[in-house]
């Protein structure tokens, strides 16, 4: 991992994001609602934020076109996850995630059309076998019953569209800003989407205010704040059309694995088949600079 700084954030940002995917539902079971959790994820950003401020002395980039690029990073990132929310209640799980799982796509085609951004056989090979295992890894069965109508599609399908783009937009910004600025906005953006969030929860349901509700959920999200900051950092030193489907298959795996270990969840073998394929596919883009150069 010599001289590939992107690689060492990306994985980092797995690890965090794949610990806190396995232990968020700790705190959701407790009585703790998803919609309070996300008010909870905004305000943890704060601290990593100010971290980052720090490393650049809060020189902080505040011209018109890094205030529209960072605010559209945030927005579209938290926003995505506000939608989200509301898709889980109008349609069935094992059907949505599979479908936004698959975002990365959007976000290679902006990459390789856009940014011009090019990789070798073997990044393409490992960047077909992760959005392979993408959809594998969100698997779940589809025994119990979900939402009626076609709203779900819609919702799924502005999320896809939403975190696609995002990632897109990570990359296009990081060209001519801080990474440190690019998070400061998407802190900004979380915060001001809490509102939101706060209308979309059910206050007439028992609500947990003890330490498994809001003070669990707060270290529990933060490790989903810093695997944010690592990623704008994937970013900036990588391309988009490596990072986003690494960072998307990868996570999972680390999910799934501490799941077994903590709660002994057998995964379906659909999932171990993902698990293999995101596995090869980090070989594969971490290796891939050796084939940039004869691809180009």
């Amino acid at each position: 991992m010599k001289g590939k700084p992107w690689l060492i954030y990306a994985l980092v940002t797995t690890v965090f994001w794949g610990v806190w995917g396995a232990v968020i539902e700790i705190p959701e079971k407790a009585g703790f609602p998803a919609t309070l959790g996300y008010s909870v994820w905004a305000l943890t950003m704060i601290l990593p934020a100010l971290a980052a401020l720090k490393i650049i002395n809060f020189k902080l980039e505040y011209d018109r076109r890094s205030i529209l690029l960072g605010l559209a990073i945030g927005l579209t990132g938290a926003g995505g996850q506000l939608i989200l929310f509301q898709a889980l209640r109008s349609g069935p799980a094992y059907l949505v995630f599979p479908f936004i799982s698959l975002s990365p796509v959007i976000t290679i085609v902006l990459a390789f059309l856009l940014l011009k951004e090019r990789v070798g056989r073997r990044g393409w090979m490992g960047i077909g076998l992760a959005l392979l295992a993408i959809p594998l890894l969100s698997y779940q069965s589809g025994d119990h019953n979900g939402g009626s109508g076609s709203l779900w599609i819609i919702l799924s399908l502005l999320v896809f569209l939403a975190w696609g783009v995002q990632a897109y937009i990570m990359r296009f910004a990081n060209q001519t800003m801080k990474a440190e600025s690019i998070f400061f906005y998407m802190t900004v953006s979380g915060i001001l989407l809490i509102p939101f969030a706060l209308l979309m929860t059910d206050f007439n349901q028992p609500i947990n205010w003890g330490f498994k509700g809001p003070w669990l959920t707060a270290l529990i999200q933060l490790l989903n704040a810093v695997g944010a900051l690592t990623i704008v950092y994937a970013f900036r030193h990588g391309k988009a059309m490596i990072v986003s489907p690494l960072t998307n298959a990868v996570a999972p795996v680390i999910t799934i694995v501490l799941s077994l270990v903590l709660y002994r969840v057998l995964p379906h073998g659909i999932i171990i088949t993902g698990m293999v394929f995101a596995l090869v596919s980090i070989f594969l883009l971490a290796v891939e600079e050796d084939d940039t150069a004869q691809a180009e």
